[in-house]
């Protein structure tokens, strides 16, 4: 094997090894994106369950 096939398969190698690296990451940001929303929609969940427990316990101050 001569240097220019060394050359050669080092670069397919870190060509593969970024392409790897790209799908990696590109999964990961989606990991962190859906997680990050699911943790949105559970904040706005709560906010919802409490504001609508202090509305009702403003109504029942106000009958009061």
């Amino acid at each position: 094997m001569g240097i220019s096939d060394q050359f050669k398969d080092k670069a397919q190698e870190l060509a593969d090894q970024a392409k790897k690296n790209v799908g990696d990451k590109k999964g990961d940001a989606r990991q962190r994106s859906s997680s990050e929303a699911s943790e949105r929609g559970r904040d706005r969940a709560q906010n919802t369950s409490r504001n609508a427990a202090r509305g009702t316990h403003d109504r029942v101050d106000d009958e009061s």
